[in-house]
């Protein structure tokens, strides 16, 4: 195997979903040099990737307890007409532009259709990654490496500890491919009530097979244009290719049943709707969790638990797909109330110059039901950024970093602390 030397670069952020955009632009802003490396040929992950096109909320009071680089992306999406306020969805095509703007602009080096093969390590400090792309095995140093690949796929190639599904059997949430019908006639739709009790007499009638509860959909900025959060694919473990292939197979004919079914059983309003787009990647809700110096729980978001060395503030509740099939868990922090999440969940125990952000941060299954919204990823994906850049600025290890000015960094970048 020929290995070249791709560069030095102080910090590296592997992944290039919200998360990874808001840590590489985080750390980029506060003067280091940084590559994000991304294996699809744009950003935005789960929003773009996956076409989740809906900010859930994380506003207390109308006021937004995820600030910075969260409220930089809604205003620049707004100014090209690819956000509604009031509904909070936004334009998937327009946040890849959004999104790759805001990194070059800070100064971020972008690799592209480059894919995480290995980390480099001396002894428990992460040296670098090993990558993969058209130019073949690529060799990256870093002072810093961010994980920002939803999965923790660095942190694992690291030696990191991880759990993966809730504890009693290991299953994870279940996969949805989210689609887009067009040239739907909206004023015909039936309300919500109407579609969901078709639905149920549809699934008892054998003439529909989703392992879901309800219909969801949700209204866009564009005339006639729909999306449908409906698909449910279960059993699946998204670190598994094989599972993963089967999730798109199946969330593909859990599509097409489900639109033949809204045809037949409301013409009127979808007869004539078109497949506008599906997701080009099925949306995962959950893989593994890395083990850091602290484990988020859910007692600590129902309690509204603050935290000494909080990096972000959440309101979103714990919301548990059934891995098994038809159900949803939902639990309220208190009214009114929030909780944060630690720096510390952004440490993973152990391993050195490395810190993990996202979806793959340090907390349990109900936890991790709550924080996995993009909104507190991108709050966290900042934090991370900033975090890094510290680090490598005042040449300490992410673990030894001073709570207190990384903070002060936070709040001068926006963030609401």
């Amino acid at each position: 195997m020929v290995l070249k030397l791709y560069g030095e670069k102080e910090v590296v952020v592997v992944g290039g979903g919200v998360a990874g955009v808001a840590a590489a632009i985080a750390a980029s802003r506060c003067g280091v040099k940084t590559l994000l490396v991304e294996r699809y040929g744009f950003l935005g992950g789960t929003a773009t990737a996956s076409s989740v096109r809906i900010f859930m909320n994380f506003y207390l009071d109308n006021k937004p307890l995820v600030g910075g680089i969260m409220l930089e992306i809604i205003d620049r999406l707004k100014e090209l007409g690819g956000y509604d306020e009031r509904s909070k969805i936004f334009d998937p095509e327009l946040m890849k532009i959004v999104l790759e703007d805001m990194a070059l602009e800070a100064g971020v080096e972008l690799l592209y259709h480059t894919e995480f093969i290995d980390v480099v390590m001396k002894k428990n400090v992460v040296k670098g990654v090993i990558v993969h792309n058209k130019a073949g095995m690529q060799l990256i140093m870093s002072e810093i490496t961010v994980d920002a690949t939803g999965d923790g796929d660095v942190a694992v190639a690291a030696g990191c500890s991880y759990e993966k599904g809730r504890s009693v059997d290991g299953l994870t949430q279940p996969m949805t491919l989210i689609f887009e019908l067009a040239n739907v006639k909206e004023k015909l739709v039936p309300s919500r009530r109407v579609l969901n009790i078709k639905f149920e007499e549809s699934k008892k009638l054998g003439e529909i097979n989703i392992p879901r509860e309800n219909v969801l959909w949700f209204k866009t900025p564009y005339k006639g244009l729909l999306f449908f959060n409906t698909t449910r694919i279960t059993k699946v473990d998204g670190t598994d290719p094989k599972d993963l292939t089967r999730a798109e197979i199946e969330g593909r004919k859990q599509m097409l049943s489900f639109v033949l079914w809204l045809k037949k059983s409301f013409p009127e309003a979808f007869g004539d709707s078109y497949i506008a787009r599906s997701g080009p990647q099925v949306g995962v809700r959950e893989t593994r969790r890395i083990i850091g110096e602290y484990v988020l729980t859910e007692e600590d978001i129902l309690s509204a638990r603050k935290f000494p060395d909080a990096v972000c503030k959440a309101n979103y509740p714990i919301d548990i797909h059934n891995p098994l099939g038809e159900g949803t868990v939902i639990k309220h922090p208190p009214s009114g109330d929030y909780y944060e999440i630690p720096y510390r969940c952004l440490v993973p125990k152990l391993i050195d110059n490395l810190l993990i952000t996202g979806r793959c941060i340090s907390a349990t299954h109900e936890a991790l039901a709550a924080t996995r919204i993009m909104p507190t990823c991108i709050g966290l994906g900042q934090a991370a950024g900033v975090a890094a850049a510290l680090s490598v600025k005042l040449k300490v290890s992410p673990r030894e970093l001073n709570v207190g000015i990384l903070r002060s960094t936070l709040k001068e970048q926006g963030a609401v602390l």
